[in-house]
């Protein structure tokens, strides 16, 4: 544990209480990082920190119970981590969320709405509620999890491929941040896309013992993703989409 860039680094992970969030937890904890999650089930939350606690003896794990939908709880949440922990040096966005429809005519906008909170209004509030502190940081990383189907979207994925579109654009926009920032010596921090097909967990795995999840990506191979994001150089992987599933 704690021999590579993560070493000491402090880590928000938004959406720690999912299969996904619970992965990254663990991995980054292994890393040496402090890890500091969010989600808005305390109870889901609690379960993800004590897991990574007790699988990483000494590792520093916390939670917080965070409505990322209200901009003043996440810069609140943004401050008091880098009160307590004396900087920030990633935020790990995993929130998610999926509607779907059967044709593109057959569209609920309801869906759009809901979607639309959860995966574009989140990235925007912690984007806006972390960027300074990352850009503080040496080896700050903004890493957003996104979809295949925002670059390649299907008639009744509508709603989700725009969401993960506009969040995508969100984000570049703070890679564009960054490098400004940094001037004629480049980025020291980075904004960074890892995209995926789907993801898929062992639970999944055991409902549907049959499945193929063609072309899904383990939680688990994205929390190593996540974690490989702080080896690279900030002026490699900013505004980058680093593909984790064959590109369409």
């Amino acid at each position: 544990m704690g021999n590579g860039a993560l070493d000491g680094a402090v880590i928000a992970v938004a959406g720690a209480g999912g299969p996904a969030g619970r992965a990254a937890l663990l991995r980054l904890a292994e890393a040496g990082a402090t890890v500091v999650g969010s989600d808005n089930d305390p109870e889901r939350l609690a379960e993800a920190v004590d897991a990574a606690r007790y699988a990483h003896g000494g590792a520093t794990v916390t939670g917080d119970t965070v409505d990322l939908l209200d901009l003043d709880s996440t810069r609140e949440w943004a401050a008091r981590t880098e009160k307590e922990f004396g900087r920030v040096d990633g935020l790990v966005h995993l929130v998610g969320g999926w509607r779907g429809s059967e044709t593109f005519t057959k569209t609920n906008l309801d869906d759009w709405d809901l979607l639309e909170l959860l995966l574009v209004k989140t990235v925007q509030h912690t984007s806006l509620a972390f960027h300074e502190a990352l850009q503080r940081s040496e080896r700050g990383r903004y890493v957003l999890i996104s979809a295949s189907g925002a670059t390649r979207p299907t008639a009744g994925n509508a709603s989700y491929a725009a969401a993960k579109a506009a969040a995508e654009a969100w984000t570049l926009a703070l890679a564009d941040y960054f490098r400004k920032a940094g001037g004629e010596q480049g980025p020291t921090s980075a904004a960074v896309i890892l995209v995926v097909k789907a993801l898929v967990h062992d639970a999944m795995r055991a409902d549907r013992p049959n499945a193929k999840f063609a072309g899904f990506t383990d939680v688990k191979d994205l929390a190593e993703a996540i974690a490989e994001v702080w080896d690279k150089p900030a002026a490699e992987v900013n505004g980058n989409r680093l593909w984790l599933t064959e590109k369409p």
